[in-house]
């Protein structure tokens, strides 16, 4: 029995053929390209905002990363549309510029055909983008704000320089000849404590600055040291040691809420049990689990303290059906590209991208000023969420057929015109 790749026991109208995988390879690069400059043109301007508020709280960089991975989610729901309308575009550009459309379209293969590979990429990531809007942004976002939190209420922060007096409280200071360029490795260590009327002056040689965000602690750890203790009318003591640790602060932070503060924080499933339940006049309780985070600052954030908060329910259905709506519109953007794509010969410079792009922005804002509508309880999902998608979907698919001469649009030329208005064809035989 011979063996059979995977691909060959596909149906024929499922298995990619020679100019699918020409088309596939063609788009991959410029896709790529094109992600990465809108993910890192999207994360440059928060990159700035967490620096000035990291840096006035001097949290350590691991936090600002941290933050930044939480962020990605959110922006990689806004670089994949915009990622995946740019480089088809490119491609079909380049492929209509160098006369291989027209090679194409000569040899009985429609521009619909050409465009297959390129919509079931677009369903893909409309799948993708279903499971990213409706499960990872909303433990991301969380996640944020949890971080920000926990990193504006951690107390001292342990950014040291050699020889800078450092006091993480009232009644201590810290110094040391030597800080390495992370400011956690420490040579030369001084330390002087003030507390339960005594001083003790600590001398290390090494000393290492270990912080928990989570638990608000900063401690150092001291390698050959010794300790002077000085009392009140009592002798002074000098004590040695190889090894020893100091608690350098303490912030009692109170913990962080539970994820489900508003609905964005909420999955699409809960969002959908939320409104089921509500429905029938039971309450289900939004706070869940702490698992996971989100792209506003956590300035924002309340503590566990604070009151618990009922989200709406049209807030909940505004926010359910704006996520479906976007997903389900993904696989018609390399349609839309496509079709905008294609130029005559006569045309070289058309302004198609620039096209795209603003019927894309039009949408989207559109479909948020559908979704703040919904949520105030002015108007129903039916009204003002899901007729701008049937448009653009539905537009998206006529203009690629009508550019593809497969709808049956009846094209006049000049001199059927001429004769159609009564004025002589003087057209030599």
């Amino acid at each position: 029995m011979h063996y059979i790749p995977p691909l060959a026991r596909l149906p024929d109208w499922a298995r990619p053929g020679t100019l699918d995988t020409y088309l596939l390879s063609q788009t991959i690069p410029p896709f790529t390209i094109a992600l990465s400059v809108v993910l890192l043109a999207l994360l440059l301007e928060r990159l700035l905002v967490l620096l000035n508020i990291l840096a006035s709280e001097a949290s350590p960089f691991f936090t600002l990363i941290r933050l930044l991975a939480d962020l990605m989610p959110h922006y990689m729901g806004l670089a994949l549309p915009a990622a995946l309308c740019v480089s088809v575009f490119a491609v079909i550009r380049r492929m209509s510029e160098n006369d291989e459309i027209d090679a194409l379209m000569s040899s009985g293969v429609s521009l619909a055909r050409i465009c297959r590979p390129f919509a079931v990429t677009g369903a893909a990531i409309g799948l993708l983008s279903m499971l990213l809007y409706g499960y990872i942004q909303p433990h991301a976002r969380y996640q944020f704000r949890q971080g920000f939190y926990l990193a504006s209420h951690a107390g001292w922060s342990p950014v040291l320089q050699s020889g800078m007096f450092a006091t993480p409280s009232a009644s201590l200071m810290l110094t040391a000849d030597h800080v390495d360029q992370g400011g956690s490795h420490l040579t030369g260590v001084f330390i002087r404590d003030f507390g339960e009327d005594r001083e003790r002056d600590i001398t290390a040689r090494t000393g290492t600055i270990r912080s928990s965000p989570v638990k608000g602690e900063v401690q150092i750890e001291l390698t050959d040291g010794a300790i002077l203790t000085i009392r009140p009318e009592m002798d002074p003591t000098v004590t040695t040691f190889d090894h020893a640790t100091r608690l350098l602060s303490h912030a009692r932070a109170s913990a962080f809420r539970e994820r489900g503060d508003d609905e964005r924080e909420l999955t699409s499933s809960e969002l959908a049990r939320q409104i089921h339940a509500r429905k029938h006049g039971r309450h289900l309780d939004t706070k869940l689990p702490a698992a996971s985070a989100a792209p506003q600052y956590p300035s924002q954030a309340t503590s566990a303290q604070s009151q618990e908060t009922v989200i709406p329910i049209p807030s909940m259905r505004a926010e359910l059906n704006f996520r479906l709506a976007r997903s389900l519109s993904i696989p018609f953007i390399p349609v839309l590209a496509t079709a905008l794509a294609v130029i005559g010969k006569r045309k070289r410079g058309s302004a198609g991208l620039a096209l795209a792009v603003t019927i894309l922005l039009t949408y989207d804002h559109l479909l948020q000023l559908g979704e703040s509508l919904v949520a105030n309880g002015r108007a129903s999902a039916l009204t003002v969420i899901w007729p701008p998608t049937v448009v653009f979907c539905t537009g998206c698919t006529l203009l690629l057929l009508y550019r593809a001469r497969i709808l049956p649009v009846r094209h006049i030329s000049p001199a059927a015109g001429a004769r159609g208005a009564g004025i002589p064809d003087n057209t030599p035989a």
